[in-house]
C-alpha cells in the first residue's frame, strides 16, 4: 500500500519536506541512531516500508537505492553514556534534532515518527505510525536502522564474548543471560536500563 502521508503536505503547499525516525531506543546496548532524509517529491519505492515491518535482507536492499535517490541523507549516533545522563527519549529528540542540524539541503517542513521538537523557524509534524504512511519517514528508518545494525556488528568483532552481532544489544534472552555471566561494559552498555543496572557483575 503507498505511504501518501507526504503527498499530503506537498498538497498544502510544502516544497521539500525533511523525514526522521531513529533506531535503537530498546536496546541495552550501543547508540541510539537517527537519520534525516530529504526525498524528491516524485520519488516511489514499492517495497519502502516501516524498517520493522522489513527484513533485514529487504532493508539491505534498499539502503542504497534510497542512498542514491535521495536529494539528502544526514546521520547521528548518541552514545550510551549520553542517554545514561539525559534518558533515550531526550537522546533520541537530541539524535533526531542533530541530524536535521547536518542537513545541507532547504526543507521547509519536518515529518517524525511521533517525535515532537522545536526546529529554529520550520515547523515539525509529529505522526504517530508515521513510518508506516511516509516514504520519507519510512526512508529515514531503514536507513536509522542499517546504520545502527552496521555499528553494532562493528562492535561484535571488538567484543565477541557478547554475541552483538546475533542481537544488535537487543534485550533478547541471550543478551539478559550474557550480562548475568559477563560485565557491562562501560562506554557500550546503557547502565541506566533495569537489566544492565540490575546484572550481577559490575566493573
Amino acid at each position: 500500500m503507498p505511504l501518501l502521508l507526504d503527498k499530503t503536505y506537498y498538497e498544502k503547499g510544502f516544497k521539500s519536506l525533511a523525514g526522521c525516525d531513529e533506531a535503537g531506543r530498546g536496546p541495552l546496548a550501543g547508540p541510539v541512531v537517527a537519520c534525516c532524509v530529504i526525498l524528491p517529491s516524485t520519488f516511489f519505492h514499492p517495497l519502502i516500508n516501516d524498517s520493522k515491518q522489513l527484513s533485514e535482507k529487504q532493508r539491505l536492499r534498499l539502503f542504497p537505492i534510497i542512498l542514491k535517490e535521495a536529494l539528502s541523507v544526514t546521520v547521528s549516533f548518541v552514545s550510551p553514556m549520553m542517554i545514561d545522563h539525559m534518558n533515550i527519549l531526550e537522546a533520541s529528540r537530541l539524535a533526531m534534532i542533530q541530524s536535521l542540524e547536518k542537513t545541507t539541503i532547504p526543507f521547509d517542513a519536518v515529518i517524525t515518527d511521533a517525535m515532537p521538537f522545536q526546529f529554529k523557524e520550520i515547523p515539525v509534524f509529529p505522526h504517530i505510525g508515521g513510518d508506516r504512511q511516509s516514504m520519507t519517514i519510512a526512508s529515514a528508518s531503514i536507513v536509522a536502522k542499517v546504520m545502527r545494525d552496521k555499528y553494532m556488528e562493528a562492535l561484535d568483532v571488538i567484543y565477541p564474548q557478547y554475541h552483538f552481532k546475533k542481537h544488535k544489544g537487543y534485550p533478547t534472552a541471550l543478551h539478559r543471560q550474557l550480562l548475568q555471566h559477563l560485565p557491562p561494559i562501560v562506554g557500550i552498555h546503557r547502565f541506566s536500563f533495569g537489566p544492565v543496572k540490575n546484572s550481577n557483575i559490575q566493573d
